[in-house]
């Protein structure tokens, strides 16, 4: 299907149910190369980054990345970025393929402004392919084609090196199933050689859309343009955490003060995961009060799911969407309208499945 200028495959031979399942089970190979790479060189890298960004990336030690959110003056989300302060001194941001252009922009933007008062920043777009391996058995597969120890590799670390003969690979250990996985930054050129080679073992299946979307939703992980967006902040999505806290003192991020006071007089809407029987909830489905009232924040307009499927792990439904921060306590009864008709939905702590990130010892 199209997907943000790409061409992606939904799914492969088995189905979405089998492939996701596997992917909890054992391990699957995604093919991520439509994410933007673009790599930041200059001693102001950090001073460049902070001033677009809500993380501490400062306080990154060489080899670690973080999640973060590119914001706007009005304090709404931009993108969802992932920042490595890499060991060969620059920095490197992993942003969504739907928001590469605005993204590059802005990014461009900003280091033209910065380079003429003197500062030295330069951006550097990369044309690497992006493979993410990800499921319980990753780390045993992956080691059969590295020389490094992969247990020492912890989550939302990264290193460069050679996996099964490939060298010049970038390899994180992140990904967007909720399991241990690895995203790898690989030479365009060796890519389907390495995929390959991946494929080859019998365990690693090929995993499309379907499943990368119902495994992230299953982790209660936000998807940009559904869960957040230019209008929703990092307080309303429940993104706090991405804050830095030298940043909230400093307040010297893109829409600082907007999201800071938020911070401290709560904000009026929240994003709830939502658990349901009955007909699957989609996105744009009204979320109503258990008298069949909307819940939104703005009387006109009701509270609305964002994401939905029905989740092949837990075989029931959920979904994630916006409710009056008044609804938002987990454990709340409220309904969904699916066709016209309403179904009870329960709010739900997330992630609606246990992840299982990777601390080394």
């Amino acid at each position: 299907v199209p997907f943000a200028g790409w061409s992606l495959p939904v799914q492969y031979g088995r189905g979405h149910l089998e492939s996701h399942l596997h992917t909890r089970r054992h391990c699957s190979l995604f093919d991520v190369s439509h994410m933007l790479q673009t790599r930041v060189y200059g001693r102001d890298r950090v001073k460049f980054l902070e001033s677009l960004v809500v993380g501490d990336i400062a306080e990154l030690k060489p080899g670690q990345g973080t999640l973060t959110l590119l914001t706007n003056e009005r304090g709404g989300i931009v993108d969802d970025l992932i920042v490595t302060n890499t060991a060969e001194e620059h920095l490197y941001v992993v942003s969504n393929a739907g928001c590469a252009d605005k993204d590059l922009a802005i990014m461009r933007d900003r280091a033209a402004e910065l380079q003429a008062t003197g500062s030295d920043v330069h951006l550097e777009v990369s044309d690497n392919a992006l493979l993410a391996l990800q499921g319980p058995s990753m780390a045993r597969v992956l080691q059969a084609g590295l020389s490094d120890d992969l247990a020492k590799l912890s989550f939302m670390s990264s290193t460069t090196t050679t996996v099964f003969g490939v060298p010049g690979c970038r390899l994180t250990r992140c990904g967007y199933t909720g399991e241990d996985g690895v995203e790898i930054s690989v030479p365009a050129g060796q890519a389907v050689e390495l995929a390959e080679r991946l494929l080859g073992v019998p365990e690693v299946w090929p995993a499309g859309l379907a499943a990368r979307d119902s495994l992230r939703l299953e982790a209660g992980l936000c998807l940009y343009g559904n869960d957040i967006d230019e209008t929703t902040t990092p307080v309303e999505a429940g993104l706090l955490w991405t804050l830095g806290k030298r940043r909230r003192v400093a307040m010297d991020f893109p829409g600082a003060a907007i999201i800071m006071a938020q911070v401290k007089e709560k904000p009026k809407r929240k994003r709830v995961g939502l658990t349901s029987v009955g007909p699957p909830i989609r996105p744009h489905a009204a979320i109503l009060g258990p008298e069949g009232t909307p819940v939104a924040h703005l009387p006109a307009s009701p509270g609305t799911v964002t994401s939905g499927c029905p989740s092949p792990s837990l075989g029931k439904n959920i979904a994630m969407g916006y409710v009056e921060a008044v609804h938002s306590r987990p454990g709340t009864a409220l309904a969904v309208e699916v066709r016209k008709k309403q179904h009870p939905a329960l709010v739900t702590k997330m992630p609606f499945v246990p992840t299982h990130y990777y601390v080394a010892k």
